[in-house]
């Protein structure tokens, strides 16, 4: 490798929203977060977590209502 052509390495730490802290390196000389991690991402822990973004599951049943096998039951 050339000397003096490529970014520097060093330390960071990422902060997710959920509250874990990961320390890591990277070219980025800033902190960062994230919404979203390993420790909170449904895939890795198994849970289902389900958000809602500007009311739009609230919206979507106001506009199309209950479905028939809801109603059936």
């Amino acid at each position: 490798m050339k000397e003096g052509i490529h970014p520097k390495y060093q330390p960071v730490t990422v902060k997710c929203v959920c509250g874990n802290v990961i320390e890591t390196r990277s070219t980025s000389p800033n902190d960062f977060g994230v919404e979203i991690c390993s420790a909170c991402h449904p895939y890795y822990t198994g849970r289902q977590k389900l958000m809602d973004t500007a009311g739009r599951i609230d919206r979507f049943r106001r506009k199309y209502g209950d479905s028939p096998a809801s109603k059936s039951k």
